[in-house]
């Protein structure tokens, strides 16, 4: 009589090597440590995040009505699109979004170019004191928003900077604050805030190409000039693509420097940028336009950090 034998299930699933695949027991309790490590963060994105964005979406669609006459109630109402057709027939929106279209078709190619500029030399054998050059570039994100626009505002003053009275010494005079180059002050404070961010991205991807590449370049009769150009730059390139989007989205963004700088120049509006626009609107208590205009501009960055990233990624070929 034949004997039958039984095996486990485990050992019947286990590869031919012999070794058991490990299996993650979602109900016990490693799946509660991984909750519990998560919660901290998915806590407060869903409560500070989430749910802003989805009750001004919801306020987006919502419309003032008033019953009673001139005396009577008022009550919101679904409006369906009624206050995105406002927004898109506001001329102060479109002013707003070409004056930042502008700012950042100028502003952000400069401030990344010094980045670069700065991250080579950093990574450059050629420079000397080069932890002292990196805290130095990088102090400025140190400094909040608010502070340097107050500080640069202050040396943009004709009546208080003394750099604006050393160029009226040598001839010049120049007006920082005047109609065509206030949004390029405004661009400067961004540009000194915002570079040496960018530049430690870049330096970090510098220091994790193997320096293998490097020796086999100057065996191959390659400069300094040409490892920088030919090797570096084309490695970073998606660091490059990275903080190119960051820069995009925080163009779009941009509130802090024209506002401060509103306060002592007569050539900034309440509407010069969008975010300064959403934010009048939303003052004046139409809450529903504001949070049209919020959407819209999301809607725009996201448009516009995709699209830069599609289009690079189909130049590099992936």
């Amino acid at each position: 009589m034949t004997e039958i034998t039984t095996r486990p299930a485990d050992a019947v699933s286990a590869p031919s090597g012999g070794r058991r695949r490990p299996r993650l027991d979602v109900g016990g309790p490693r799946a509660g440590t991984i909750v519990a490590f998560l919660t901290p963060f998915f806590l407060p994105f869903i409560l500070f995040y989430l749910v802003p964005v989805g009750y001004a979406l919801w306020q987006s669609f919502r419309v003032v009505r008033r019953s009673g006459g001139q005396y009577g109630t008022s009550y919101t109402t679904f409006g369906g699109f009624h206050q995105y057709a406002q927004v898109f027939q506001n001329d102060e929106f479109w002013s707003s979004i070409g004056r930042i279209g502008l700012f950042g078709i100028v502003q952000v190619p400069v401030m990344l170019f010094l980045a670069l500029i700065m991250a080579l030399l950093l990574d450059s054998p050629l420079l000397k004191l080069k932890s002292f050059f990196r805290i130095t570039a990088f102090m400025p994100y140190a400094v909040p928003g608010v502070i340097a626009a107050i500080m640069w505002s202050y040396l943009y003053s004709p009546q208080l900077s003394p750099v604006v009275d050393l160029l009226n010494n040598l001839g010049l005079h120049p007006d920082f604050l005047g109609p065509g180059a206030v949004l390029w002050s405004a661009a400067n404070i961004s540009t000194w805030l915002w570079t040496g961010y960018n530049m430690l991205i870049m330096f970090s991807a510098l220091q994790s190409i193997p320096q293998e590449l490097y020796e086999a370049a100057r065996i191959d009769g390659a400069g300094n000039w040409a490892i920088a150009w030919r090797i570096k730059v084309p490695i970073i390139a998606p660091s490059i693509v990275m903080t190119t989007v960051f820069s995009i989205i925080g163009t779009l963004q941009l509130y802090s420097e024209p506002a401060v700088l509103r306060q002592i120049s007569s050539n900034i509006s309440s509407t010069f940028t969008p975010n300064m626009l959403a934010y009048t609107v939303a003052v004046g208590n139409n809450y529903q336009q504001a949070a049209a205009i919020s959407v819209v501009i999301a809607v725009i960055t996201f448009v516009l950090s995709f699209g830069f990233m599609r289009l690079t990624s189909k130049r590099a070929g992936l």
